[in-house]
């Protein structure tokens, strides 16, 4: 059972999609979930190396895979959703690991403003996500909610997982430099307000590198009571040539995260930039810290 695992093992998610479609040809503007349908091989070899890498889990290509945001898609929801899991599916059979990795069902934010900063009701946000768990809640091991920003749109999203199945609940927020999210949630609100919606895992992504987001982090594990999760990008992403990249290094990364294993954190990624190389390390990285743990 996965919730036995969480919080007692250190646990290794993958790394970046976007960046890994990009890679792969995907053009500025266009839809990555397509993708799912029209290039399953590419997806399945994405995930394929991740487990491959040692990631525990793999995470669907569908963070934006909701009907506001794919209203001018070539492909409904519902097969964009279903194509993605098997993929994930058909990876995790590749690289052998069907007893022992996860799938997630990635949720990113809706893309519009919940009242009173915008215009959609909170009902409404409510029906959008559940649409996308009903769909694929019985081929799913987890539901995460990633890189949001918004509380309240949280709750919905989360009321909405726990009240129709029973699967995991993760949550990721994201942060910027003044250690406050786009609508002004600072971390320890985030982590009181995830804890009483009784999430499973709660933590932080996107954003910054390990490094800049060390006081955020350092604020979460300090009060959460739930297990972490940390997901950062691999550093601050630089605009060149009309291309980003992203500049720290694999070992970089992975030095940086040493200290937050080391501090409890129980599952640890990566987001924008990295790629199966950086999950490799940090899964070995983190095999070192439970050995030291066991020795401590």
């Amino acid at each position: 059972m996965l919730r036995e695992r969480i919080g007692k093992d250190l646990l290794i998610f993958d790394g970046a999609m976007g960046t890994q479609l990009q890679n792969a040809g995907l053009e500025a503007g266009a839809i990555p979930e397509e993708l799912n349908v029209e290039r399953p091989e590419l997806l399945v070899s994405i995930h394929r190396k991740y487990l491959e890498a040692g990631a525990d889990f793999i995470t669907t290509n569908t963070f934006g895979c909701n009907r506001l945001k794919m209203e001018h898609a070539k492909y409904g929801v519902k097969e964009m959703l279903l194509a993605a899991v098997e993929n994930a599916k058909e990876a995790r059979k590749q690289a052998g690991r069907e007893e022992d990795a996860y799938i997630v069902l990635d949720i990113g934010p809706i893309g519009q403003l919940l009242e009173p900063m915008g215009t959609l009701t909170f009902d409404e946000a409510y029906d959008i996500i559940l649409e996308q768990v009903e769909i694929v809640k019985d081929q799913v091991d987890v539901v995460l909610f990633e890189t949001m920003s918004d509380l309240y749109e949280v709750k919905a999203g989360v009321l909405a997982v726990k009240e129709h199945t029973d699967l995991p609940v993760f949550v990721t927020m994201t942060f910027e430099q003044n250690r406050r999210t786009l609508s002004g949630n600072d971390p320890v609100t985030f982590v009181n307000v995830a804890e009483g919606l009784g999430v499973d895992v709660l933590g932080v992504n996107c954003s910054l590198g390990p490094e800049e987001l060390k006081p955020i982090i350092d604020e979460i594990l300090d009060c959460a009571s739930v297990p972490v999760m940390l997901q950062p990008n691999a550093g601050l992403p630089c605009l060149e040539h009309g291309e980003t990249h992203y500049h720290v290094t694999a070992d970089e990364y992975v030095e940086a995260m040493k200290d937050y294993m080391a501090r409890g954190a129980a599952i640890v990624g990566g987001c924008c930039g990295t790629t199966p190389e950086f999950i490799e390390k940090l899964a070995q990285a983190a095999q070192k810290t439970v050995a030291d743990r066991i020795v401590t």
